[in-house]
């Protein structure tokens, strides 16, 4: 589950994280009380309005801003919220933006210069082990430092059984270049940030920039947080915190009736049971020469009124042009399986304008194909994963 910046934040501070303080604002007016407030708890006089949206790169698209008084804050404000923002990270279209986050300015003058660096805290699933990649290029798009600098990217891996130690702080800090109090600021900083990351059950979280400010604090000024869906169960805090308006809203729909669905860019949406098997339908049809819609698992019930709910949810994408449903039955039979999929289609009667490909094997099977080919419905059966590949070819051809 994504976070917006401002609430990445909340998490960061309550484990002790120094943080680029800001307060979020749904309107133009409300940005104008934010900054009062925000120069009398901190002295700012300068103030930066940030788009609250789940994707990165906003200042490149003009999500970010520096307002030095409080008209231009209402004026930047007002122009960002409502904006469909566009970023590397967003559909072409842009995300719309709903709130802003009024933040102080980190980067005033002082004793020394300031330093800008990178930092994340991520699961390395090839080793089993928690890492930490850093690095002195901060403010930049990482992916680009990796293709161009790989020697500038550090990563320190973590033993689940021990934790962060000491001297692995100390390390990360030392070959970010700090000394005196900013390099205790970082020992201090890293420690606290593998804390929340792995109190929050999170999967991600990145801070891009970390700040090395002028009198020689460490703080975080952006914050990127995506908390593991798995471990909501246990965060019940943190999951309020879901924006579902910044969710793909097929997305959020098949989830609330208990459907496994991730959107996709294809033309063949896909009706799977078991994501083994989806994995392997999705690879049968590029297989074929074309590109899955989506990704479905509808487990292992596949009743008339889940399928149904399968097909109005794959039908909801305009780009499908056919829907292969591939099910193995072993838990379910098969020829439960090949009713509910004619009851489904006998129900949603002219909605469905695109060829079915229907595959199924295990128990069953045969009885199943025998519904389906009697049926009288303008389905399409199969019975080996070949045929059923040869089946869409020819329905899209």
């Amino acid at each position: 589950m994504n976070l917006h910046e401002y609430q990445g934040k909340q998490i960061l501070a309550s484990h002790g994280v120094r943080v680029q303080r800001g307060i979020v604002a749904n309107n133009a007016a409300e940005a104008v009380a934010a900054a009062k407030e925000l120069t009398a708890e901190t002295g700012t006089e300068w103030y930066v309005v940030k788009a609250q949206i789940h994707a990165g790169g906003r200042g490149k698209g003009g999500g970010v801003k520096l307002a030095k008084n409080l008209q231009q804050v209402e004026e930047i404000a007002g122009q960002i919220i409502g904006m469909d923002l566009i970023t590397p990270q967003t559909p072409p279209t842009g995300k719309k933006v709903h709130k802003v986050l009024i933040a102080e300015d980190v980067y005033y003058p002082g004793e020394s210069e300031t330093s800008e660096f990178y930092m994340s805290v991520l699961l390395n699933r090839g080793k089993g082990r928690n890492m930490i990649m850093y690095s002195t290029e901060g403010g930049m798009d990482i992916e680009e430092v990796a293709e161009k600098t790989p020697h500038l990217i550090f990563t320190e891996e973590i033993d689940p059984a021990v934790g962060l130690q000491g001297f692995q702080a100390r390390r990360i800090a030392f070959n970010l270049g700090l000394s005196g109090n900013a390099f205790k600021e970082m020992v201090k900083f890293v420690d606290s940030l593998y804390t929340a990351y792995v109190q929050s059950d999170s999967s991600l979280f990145e801070i891009n920039p970390v700040l090395k400010t002028s009198d020689n604090k460490i703080l975080a000024v952006d914050a990127k947080v995506v908390l593991d869906d798995n471990a909501l169960y246990r965060q019940k805090e943190y999951a309020d915190m879901r924006d579902v308006r910044e969710e793909n809203p097929i997305e959020v729909e098949a989830k609330e009736v208990g459907l496994n669905y991730v959107d996709l860019d294809g033309t063949v949406g896909c009706m799977v049971n078991g994501a083994g098997l989806a994995m392997a339908t999705m690879d049968l049809i590029k297989y074929a020469g074309f590109e899955p819609a989506n990704f479905l698992d509808v487990g292992g019930t596949a009743d008339a009124k889940r399928v149904e709910t399968a097909f109005r949810i794959i039908l909801r994408d305009p780009n499908v042009k056919a829907i292969l449903i591939n099910i193995f039955g072993g838990i379910v039979r098969c020829d439960r399986v090949a009713q509910g999929v004619v009851d489904a289609y006998k129900n949603m009667g002219d909605s469905i304008k695109v060829p079915i490909i229907v595959r199924l094997q295990g128990t069953n099977a045969d009885i199943a194909k025998e519904l389906i080919d009697n049926s009288g419905m303008p389905i399409l059966s199969a019975t080996l994963f070949q045929e059923a590949a040869d089946q869409v070819k020819n329905a899209l051809s």
